[in-house]
């Protein structure tokens, strides 16, 4: 059986994955010799970032070279690991899923932000929702964890934690910077274009509605870097 082509989300993984290593092994390094191999490492990971976009100008080889080696730091708070995004599936007495429509992309998506150091995972997914939406969340549990760059992502590597909640209260309000859009919308008529493709949705309605469910995670691939 052929093996399918290389995808642009294996060339950003790819990518992502090299100058990951890369720069972990500058942040550790005290040879010279090792930090010459590790910036050249970062160089071909460029390359490979510039032909995932196949030459339309979305990104620089030079200013991603430069932003990987600006963010080296040293030791062991340099080794290069995914950030953190919490996610929530907020559902509300009519079985009506809240979706957000992002400032920055125009696309829809359940409430979803950067986690703040200080603060659980559970405290940012309510302090999210209320500054994106305008309605107070009660987190009920973890329904998945995902990798952004599995989803597609093309911006820094993240895991995001993904929580079903409840309303509580509040209005529907949203965030000047943050959301041009915000509502409460059921499974057979949702806003277009859906983040991801909407892969998310039979989850999300499937938690809301209340039936048993594992949390969600991306398995193990039989072939790590092929599959």
């Amino acid at each position: 059986m052929p093996e399918r082509p290389v995808s642009e989300v294996d060339l950003v993984r790819w990518s992502e994955a090299l100058a990951g290593i890369a720069r972990t092994g500058l942040a550790f390094t005290e040879s010279l010799y090792e930090r010459e191999r590790f910036e050249e490492v970062l160089k071909v990971a460029a390359d490979i970032r510039v032909a995932a976009y196949h030459d339309n100008g979305r990104f620089d080889h030079d200013e991603i070279l430069v932003g990987w080696l600006d963010s080296v730091g040293a030791g062991v708070s340099g080794y290069v690991t995914p950030k953190v995004t919490v996610g929530a599936l907020v559902g509300n007495d009519d079985g009506q899923l809240l979706l957000i429509q992002r400032g920055d992309s125009g696309v829809w998506l359940y409430p979803t932000g950067w986690a703040d150091i200080g603060y659980s995972p559970a405290e940012v997914v309510v302090k999210e929702v209320e500054e994106e939406s305008g309605i107070h969340a009660e987190p009920l549990r973890l329904v998945a964890v995902f990798d952004g760059l599995r989803l597609g992502s093309t911006g820094l590597p993240f895991y995001s934690l993904v929580f079903h909640c409840k309303a509580v209260g509040g209005t529907l309000r949203p965030h000047p910077l943050e959301t041009r859009d915000v509502g409460w919308f059921s499974e057979d008529a949702l806003p277009e274009p859906l983040a991801g493709g909407g892969r998310w949705v039979r989850l999300a309605f499937d938690a809301i509605r209340g039936l048993p469910c594992e949390v969600a995670f991306d398995r193990p691939r039989p072939a790590t870097w092929r599959s």
